[in-house]
C-alpha cells in the first residue's frame, strides 16, 4: 500500500514540470481520506494512478487546462475513474494538458506549458503531456490520458514510456469530456507495458451510460510470452518514408530484426491512404470539436459576463475570454467546414476517406497479417516553441497516429532506443478488440529492446 506522503511528495518533486495542477495541500488531504477508503482487495490496490484533467473527477477540479472552466467541480466521475477507485487505485490528482485536447506539445495550457521530464528545452507531447511527463519522471507508476488523434501513444514516445489506446468502444467515455466524440477514447500510461496493461484491463468493460461501449466483458491480460513464434507482423511501407529520422529509423530496424529473432513472420503492407490521414483528421476532429464546444456560452457552462448588452455578446464575450488560441482555430476551422457552401467539398469528403483509411487496415488484416509495426512519431521530441508559429508542422507530427483513431483499432508505443538522450517510440496496431495479442507482443518486445540505448 503506498503510504499518502511519499506519494504526494513525488509528485510534488515533479512540480518543476507544471505537469500537476492540484495545489499539493488539497493533493496530500485527497489521498489520505482515500486510503482510509481504498478496498484492499482490489488488484490495484494502493497503486497511484494520476488523471488527465479532461477526465472527471469528484475529488479535484475538472479544467480542461482552460480558463473556461477554472475552479469547475464535476458533480459526477468518469466511470474509468469510478472502476480504478474500486480496484483499490489512488486518484493521484489531475494533470496538465493542452486546452481540450486539442494539441500536440502540451503548450496550448491555459496554465502554462509542460517540461521533458529528460530535458527541459523540450516538449513532453501532447495533449496528454502532464500524464506522460509525471509517468515518465517516475513519479506515478500510471497514469490516464485522453485519445482523439494520438495523444497517449505520441507523448508516450517522446518520454520513454509505455502508451495505449484501446480500441473504440473498450473503454467508456463516460466523463471524458468530448473533443471529437467518433474518434475520443480514454488511454492509459505506464511505466511498463504490465503497468499499462493492468489499468487498461481494470477500466474496460461494459457500460450503460456511454451508448458507444461495446457490451463486452473486461480486457483479459495475457501471459507474458517465451517468443513471437506464429506472429505475422506487417511493416506499412508509408510509415517509413525516405524522410523519416535516421535515428528513429535505426531504433525501429533494430526492433524489427529483434521481432524476427523472436519468431515472427515480417512482410511489408501497404496502406495507400495514409498520406490523407492528418487533412481527414483535421476536418473530421474540428468539425465535431465546434460542436461540442457550443456548450460553453456563459449560461450553461463558463464565467458569465453581465455587462453583456445582448445573448451573442455574451457568447462572444465568454469564449472570446474563456478559449485560448487554438481553441479558437479549431473551433473557426470546424464551422467552415460544416457550412452549407463547404460542407460536400470538405466534411463529406473526409468522412469518405475515413473509411477508405479504414478499408485499408482491413485489407491487411484480411491477407493474414496479426499486428502493424510503426514509428510512433517521425522525430524525437522537439524544443518547445519550434512549431508554434507553425501549426501545420505541429499537427503532422502526429503522421503516424492519426490513422488509428480515424480507424477506431487499438494501438499503443512502448519505447525502442534513444538518440542524444531522448527516446524513440515503436508503435504496435492491432485488430479491433484484439488488444491483447497486440499487449502479448509488446510483451515479447519489451524484454529485449534496448530501450535506453542509443538507436
Amino acid at each position: 500500500m503506498s503510504d499518502a506522503k511519499a506519494v504526494a511528495d513525488r509528485l510534488v518533486k515533479a512540480k518543476r514540470l507544471n505537469a500537476l495542477l492540484t495545489p499539493p495541500k488539497e493533493l496530500r488531504k485527497s489521498l489520505n481520506t482515500q486510503i482510509a477508503a481504498a478496498r484492499p482487495t482490489g488488484v490495484l490496490y494502493g497503486m497511484p494512478v494520476a488523471v488527465k484533467d479532461n477526465i472527471c473527477t469528484l475529488e479535484f477540479t475538472t479544467t480542461c487546462g482552460s480558463r473556461i472552466l477554472e475552479g469547475y467541480r464535476s458533480p459526477y466521475e468518469a466511470t474509468a475513474v469510478a472502476k480504478l477507485k474500486a480496484a483499490g487505485a489512488l486518484i493521484a490528482g489531475k494533470t496538465n494538458c493542452d486546452e481540450f485536447a486539442m494539441g500536440s506539445s502540451t503548450e496550448h495550457s491555459a496554465y502554462g506549458r509542460v517540461l521533458h521530464p529528460l530535458d527541459k528545452t523540450r516538449v513532453p507531447g501532447g495533449s496528454s503531456g502532464g500524464s506522460a511527463a509525471l509517468v515518465g519522471a517516475g513519479a506515478v507508476p500510471a497514469a490516464l490520458g485522453s485519445e482523439t488523434g494520438g495523444s497517449v501513444r505520441q507523448p508516450a514516445a517522446f518520454c520513454g514510456i509505455v502508451g495505449i489506446k484501446p480500441t473504440y468502444g473498450r473503454v467508456s467515455r463516460y466523463g471524458l469530456v468530448a473533443f471529437g466524440s467518433s474518434l475520443d477514447q480514454i488511454g492509459v500510461f505506464g511505466r511498463s507495458v504490465h503497468d499499462a496493461a493492468r489499468v487498461l484491463s481494470v477500466i474496460s468493460g461494459r457500460d450503460p451510460r456511454d451508448s458507444t461501449c461495446e457490451d463486452r466483458d473486461p480486457l483479459r491480460l495475457p501471459t507474458v510470452p517465451e517468443s513471437l513464434q506464429g506472429f505475422v507482423v506487417g511493416l506499412p511501407k508509408e510509415y517509413f518514408p525516405p524522410e523519416l529520422d535516421p535515428a528513429v529509423r535505426r531504433a525501429c530496424e533494430r526492433a524489427i530484426r529483434m521481432m524476427k529473432e523472436l519468431g515472427a513472420a515480417v512482410r511489408e503492407v501497404s496502406l495507400p491512404h495514409t498520406p490523407y490521414a492528418v487533412p481527414t483528421y483535421y476536418v473530421i476532429a474540428p468539425a465535431e470539436a465546434s460542436s461540442n464546444l457550443a456548450r460553453y456560452d456563459g449560461v450553461r457552462y463558463g464565467p458569465r459576463f453581465n455587462g453583456a448588452a445582448d445573448l451573442r455578446s455574451l457568447y462572444r464575450a465568454t469564449r472570446g475570454q474563456g478559449f485560448g488560441p487554438e481553441v479558437r482555430r479549431r473551433i473557426l476551422v470546424g464551422t467552415y467546414v460544416l457550412s452549407s457552401g463547404y460542407y460536400d467539398a470538405y466534411y463529406r469528403r473526409a468522412q469518405q476517406m475515413r473509411a477508405l483509411i479504414a478499408q485499408d487496415f482491413r485489407n491487411a488484416f484480411d491477407r493474414g497479417v496479426d499486428l502493424l509495426f510503426t514509428p510512433t512519431v517521425p522525430t524525437p521530441a522537439f524544443k518547445a516553441g519550434e512549431k508554434l508559429a507553425d501549426p501545420i508542422a505541429m499537427y503532422m507530427s502526429d503522421i503516424f497516429t492519426v490513422t488509428a483513431n480515424l480507424a477506431g483499432l487499438p494501438a499503443m508505443s512502448l519505447p525502442i532506443g534513444r538518440v542524444k538522450g531522448l527516446p524513440i517510440g515503436g508503435q504496435l496496431i492491432g485488430q479491433a478488440f484484439l488488444e491483447d495479442e497486440m499487449i502479448e507482443a509488446a510483451y515479447a518486445l519489451e524484454r529485449v529492446v534496448p530501450a535506453t540505448d542509443e538507436a
